[in-house]
């Protein structure tokens, strides 16, 4: 596999997820590596993850869920982290969707979009979840549509949001990456973030790994298809 360095002429990044803890399987790790050179990363999720614990109602596990996120953030230096009121498990792709996440992109008019691989199954072979799939469908739609003042023309004349065009798409987990994010020197940061996930990770079996283990060794993979000690693999998309 031969993988490029990812481009690093971009100054904002809007990432795009159905729920807590989804950036935190490896790409906080670079977003780590971008706010730490000044650029600024904001994160959209279409769930707040409610039916991801099942000792916790969703009542309950929401706001936890919500609460553990934007620490997750923190970690990593991104301060600015919304959620959309779609419904965890059953997110539905469509215009609902679409819309939603091209408004995140108008409203943050980033550079960059980073979102999930919506095949049925992404790296290492493993099978896709729902509401992932929907997801990054949805956001590789709404980065069009954004760009496209007469598709949801109600974001500009009811919101005044003008429209967008991102330079690139990119999709974490994918099976097919074009690109490399070095990661190095950024582990602990990443550790962290999915740390942050206290109630999530205290609900998993104990035979699942730890935070440490964990991406470590997704890091690890990443790394050894490029030649270096930690890494981020990324589908990049250049659309101009």
């Amino acid at each position: 596999m031969s993988l490029e360095p990812f481009p690093d002429d971009f100054a904002t990044v809007l990432c795009v997820v159905a729920h807590p803890d989804d950036i935190e399987y490896g790409t906080s790790a670079a977003v780590s590596v971008w706010t730490a050179a000044g650029k600024t990363v904001t994160y959209w999720l279409a769930t707040r993850g409610e039916a991801g614990i099942d000792t916790l109602p969703p009542a309950d596990a929401g706001p936890a869920r919500e609460a553990e996120q934007r620490a997750a953030g923190r970690a990593v230096g991104v301060e600015v982290v919304e959620f959309g009121n779609h419904r965890d498990g059953v997110v539905e792709y469509g215009l609902d969707l679409r819309r939603d996440i091209a408004r995140e992109i108008r409203r943050r008019r980033p550079d960059l979009v980073v979102t999930g691989d919506y095949h049925d199954r992404f790296v290492a072979g493993m099978l896709n979840q729902a509401d992932h799939r929907a997801v990054g469908q949805a956001c590789a739609d709404a980065v069009a549509d954004a760009g496209n003042r007469w598709i949801f023309p109600e974001l500009l004349a009811d919101e005044g949001l003008e429209p967008w065009n991102a330079r690139y798409l990119a999709f974490a987990g994918s099976s097919t990456p074009t690109h490399v994010v070095d990661v190095r020197g950024h582990l602990d940061r990443a550790v962290a973030s999915l740390e942050e996930h206290a109630a999530y990770n205290n609900a998993l079996p104990d035979a699942f790994p730890k935070p440490r283990e964990l991406v470590t060794w997704i890091l690890t993979q990443g790394g050894s298809a490029a030649g270096l000690e930690h890494a981020v693999t990324l589908d990049l998309v250049i659309r101009r």
